[in-house]
């Protein structure tokens, strides 16, 4: 960002969408600072930044439009405890949903890079997405400039105040996935215990039909 100013600010954002474990929590308060030390303007830095992330967020779409529905579902069709009805829903819920969730999921951190995957898996339009993704990202992005431009020096302290809303998101993901898990394994298992009955009750008619004859 010292280098090259705004470009260098784009570039780092758009790797953080390609790869989650870099923090935009870092990035964008930087970007914020850089711009307070002259290294940039601030029209700069919420430009380049929001272009960072409309950049990344189009390359995962193609990413999952690369993978496609049917692969996907196929693959969830090999996968323990999961349904491929459970992926039909998914799928409605998305058609419903879809561009709220793009929208909103770019202001989400973890999800704000995931969520261009089944966009791209289902093909949402590209210009909506682009669309919803340069609001969304736009909305994210402003608001931590601007706290790291406002904060000067104190920039970094920003990323400790939003890594507190990653570990709330993170724990709830967590335990939504715990109780998915106790869900299924315990619906499995009275599948299994009712198949064996049905199957204890045909071998015992089966018996009784014997005996008769």
């Amino acid at each position: 960002m010292e280098s090259i100013g705004g470009p260098g600010a784009g570039i780092a954002v758009a790797a953080e969408n390609l790869f989650p474990p870099l923090p935009s929590e870092l990035f964008l308060p930087l970007a914020g600072f850089t711009a307070s030390q002259g290294g940039m303007t601030l029209a700069e830095a919420l430009i380049w930044t929001t272009l960072g992330s409309v950049v990344g967020a189009v390359a995962l779409y193609w990413i999952g439009a690369a993978i496609g529905r049917d692969r996907l579902r196929a693959v969830v069709a090999r996968m323990p405890l999961v349904k491929v009805a459970d992926f039909d829903r998914t799928e409605q819920w998305f058609a419903r949903h879809g561009t709220k969730a793009v929208f909103f999921g770019r202001m989400i951190p973890v999800f704000r890079s995931l969520i261009s995957v089944p966009a791209g898996v289902e093909r949402m339009p590209m210009a909506t997405f682009v669309l919803l993704t340069t609001a969304g990202s736009a909305v994210w992005n402003t608001a931590l400039v601007l706290l790291g431009y406002s904060l000067g020096d104190n920039w970094h302290r920003v990323q400790g105040y939003a890594g507190v809303l990653e570990k709330v998101v993170l724990g709830a993901v967590a335990v939504g996935l715990l109780w998915f898990l106790v869900t299924r394994v315990r619906r499995h298992r009275a599948g299994d215990a009712g198949e064996g009955e049905e199957q204890s009750r045909g071998r015992g008619r089966r018996r009784g039909a014997h005996a008769r004859r």
